[in-house]
């Protein structure tokens, strides 16, 4: 039941682009570990500006000839404290630890691991990842999305006449089809109907136009192209627009209507099918089944009993009928009117026909359209990728044009043409483009902050790119591509300034640079090393016995009985020594519940009774019985029940072997490996903290 106008104006519509996400986490973990892990790859970050800017920006701190000013470092400390209050004690423990970080990014780097080639390119697809909120008009951006949230709070209801003309049209086919779009408009605004004009020989290129007279329907931003929307959301109803340019071709569009947004809303429906070919008696016995079956949901019949039993619907009907969200354009137009006009959860419409039979509709859910501070985060994804997000990219590489003072020669881009002209097949393959003349090859053809771009560099990138389009004259491919080239230049240069440009990137890319490079060098210093070191850990544990303890322990077992008779038995069964297991198989022949059972060895609390005997002269219970029994316990249990436990014997406090406490001796040793690393690399580098002006930043 998609809506017709849909599937009609595919074309129109923007195509979904999924990205991959990628995260990133900057942790200081605790105490002992100063570290940023990478734990996949980052969705566009969109970096933190610096906040409460240090007023002084003197050296902080210096580690051996390294140097950190205060506001780089009051920048690291207020992304890990942001809500905590800032006392001179948070800044020495914190300071301790940031000295820490830097004395093993030191090292890692006297090491070489920062010129080691998976390092590099690691790094290097973080920085690509990173820089691109740097390199588009975030300022406009913003800008559209606010419009585009503006704009889904209202709808809008358009024709159009399509002229066909790709975006790869030669401009001999584009000026043909831009003054045959001139020519329909022209016929409506003489008086002539819109539709008639569109169904004409000669009229609307859009197949639907037959059926529709160019009608699209209602529609709101994101679901047609953005300069399809941008002019439908310009125009005054009962206005034509100027002639909208897509990549598809050339549209004369006019506005029919303009209305609220009416949000989204989740039915369910019931559905008699008729077919295009029905005759009218088939059409009238359709009408009269919806209508008993109106007739019996008056009658209060369940609505998932008829749904499954009489609609024909084969997708829906074994769930009630449910559809999907959805709101304007995705449903035929009837349904749509039809579902949005029932005002309160749970109402059930009036029989009413489609195209595609008869139907009764359900209300189960509606969603009024978000605000913008709700909706924000979402919209900046979907502008983001949306064929606006051209627009900021546009702004930007105009404002670097005149930050950078970029020129280009035309006569030089004339000689490339002349050349191109002159070769046979060039840029075909096995056709490179070439200059003879090295007087030629040198000529300056674009200068960008001062760098100059020769004639050879243009020829080069054509001769380097798969060029498409080839049936197209040699100076009109040269045009295109040296759009796409000098792009590259200005994009390219401006990624080289972001780090002198925006300080909050440079940090950015000081914290992974550095976070990479730690989190290798403590891999192998102290992670890898302390679970691989099976001598050093026996050696450690060894050592370091009383610090991996058993409290004292509880060796029982209990039996939950359900009446006296299986009591008794039960404490005849310990006392005899008997095969207990045996035992709980016969006691439960008759009444698999007559008996529970369970055994082990129980530290204090994980198990309720056998903490009982867990207390400080516990052990006496054991140390008064002798043989095979040591003790006998009985308690009432919360339901009826009576609790026997056998208490076999009560151990003291006493070292884990190192099977038992390996987890824990381990992360021992990691800190014992840290800190003796640590140790190491202080005693060998000088540090110097200025205080004053660390303890300036306390509240």
């Amino acid at each position: 039941m998609t809506s017709s106008r849909e599937s009609r104006a595919t074309k129109m519509q923007e195509p979904r682009i999924e990205r991959n996400p990628m995260q990133y986490s900057n942790a200081m973990t605790n105490s002992h570990h100063f570290v940023l892990r990478t734990l996949g790859v980052i969705a566009l970050i969109w970096a933190l500006p610096l906040t409460n800017q240090a007023q002084d920006s003197g050296t902080i701190l210096t580690v051996s000839d390294e140097t950190v000013t205060t506001a780089d470092f009051q920048h690291v400390f207020m992304k890990n404290n942001r809500d905590s209050v800032i006392t001179t004690a948070s800044l020495d423990e914190y300071m301790e630890l940031f000295i820490n970080f830097k004395l093993k990014v030191q090292a890692a780097e006297s090491m070489g691991l920062d010129t080691v080639e998976t390092f590099q390119r690691e790094l290097a697809g973080y920085r690509t990842q990173l820089a691109r909120p740097y390199l588009t008009n975030n300022e406009l951006l913003q800008d559209l999305v606010k419009q585009a949230w503006e704009r889904q709070q209202e709808e809008v209801r358009a024709r159009h006449i399509l002229v066909n003309c790709g975006a790869e049209a030669s401009a001999a086919d584009t000026l043909k089809a831009y003054k045959r779009a001139q020519a329909l408009r022209k016929r409506v605004s003489n008086g002539e109907d819109f539709e008639k004009v569109a169904k004409s020989k000669g009229g609307s290129d859009d197949p639907s136009a037959r059926d529709n007279g160019g009608d699209l329907g209602w529609f709101s931003a994101f679901q047609m192209i953005y300069s399809f929307e941008d002019a439908a959301f310009s125009t005054p109803v009962g206005e034509m627009s100027d002639i909208v340019r897509t990549r598809y071709g050339y549209h004369v569009l006019e506005v029919t209507g303009r209305r609220d947004a009416r949000g989204e809303i989740r039915t369910a429906h019931i559905m008699i099918r008729t077919k295009d070919s029905a005759s009218e008696e088939e059409l009238t016995q359709a009408e009269n089944r919806i209508g008993q079956v109106y007739d019996l949901l008056q009658n209060g019949l369940p609505w998932n009993e008829l749904a499954n039993k009489m609609s024909e619907d084969a997708t829906t009907s074994g769930k009630g009928g449910e559809l999907p969200w959805f709101g304007t354009g995705k449903m035929v137009e009837s349904f749509e009117n039809a579902a949005f006009a029932l005002e309160t959860d749970g109402a059930i419409s009036k029989p009413f026909q489609t195209s595609y039979g008869w139907h009764i509709v359900k209300r189960l859910e509606y969603r009024a359209p978000l605000d913008f501070e709700a909706s924000k985060r979402e919209l900046q994804k979907r502008v983001s990728r949306d064929s606006r997000s051209e627009l900021t990219r546009t702004s930007f590489l105009e404002n670097l044009k005149v930050e950078y003072g970029f020129t280009k020669k035309s006569s030089s881009l004339s000689t490339v043409k002349r050349y191109a002209a002159r070769q046979d097949s060039a840029f075909h393959p096995n056709h490179p483009l070439t200059i003879a003349r090295s007087s030629d090859q040198g000529k300056t053809l674009v200068t960008l902050a001062g760098q100059i771009s020769t004639v050879q560099d243009f020829v080069n990138h054509l001769n380097n790119t798969k060029l498409r389009n080839l049936d197209k004259a040699s100076g009109e491919l040269i045009d295109d591509q040296f759009i796409v080239w000098t792009e590259k230049l200005m994009l390219d240069y401006e990624d080289t300034q972001l780090e002198s440009k925006h300080n909050d990137f440079r940090l950015l890319m000081e914290e992974y640079h550095d976070g990479i490079l730690l989190f290798e060098l403590t891999d192998e210093k102290v992670w890898s090393r302390a679970v691989k070191d099976t001598a050093g850990l026996e050696a450690f544990h060894a050592n370091h016995r009383n610090d991996f303890m058993w409290g004292p322990r509880a060796q029982v077992t209990i039996f939950t009985c359900a009446n006296a008779k299986v009591v008794k038995a039960t404490k005849k069964a310990i006392k005899k020594d008997k095969d207990l297991m045996a035992f709980q198989r016969d006691i439960n022949a008759e009444d698999s519940n007559a008996l529970l059972m369970e055994s082990g060895l129980f530290s204090e609390g994980e198990n309720t009774w056998a903490d009982r005997v867990l207390t400080p002269d516990a052990a006496s219970i054991a140390a008064d019985n002798t043989g095979a029994v040591s003790a006998i316990e009985t308690y009432e249990g919360a339901g009826g029940e009576t609790i026997v436990m056998h208490v076999k014997e009560v151990r003291n406090a006493e070292p884990k072997s190192l099977m038992e406490a390996r987890g824990q001796v381990i992360a021992a040793y990691q800190d014992y490996l840290e800190a003796e690393w640590i140790a190491e690399l202080r005693a060998n580098t000088l540090v110097d903290v200025n205080r004053d002006l660390l303890h300036n930043l306390a509240d």
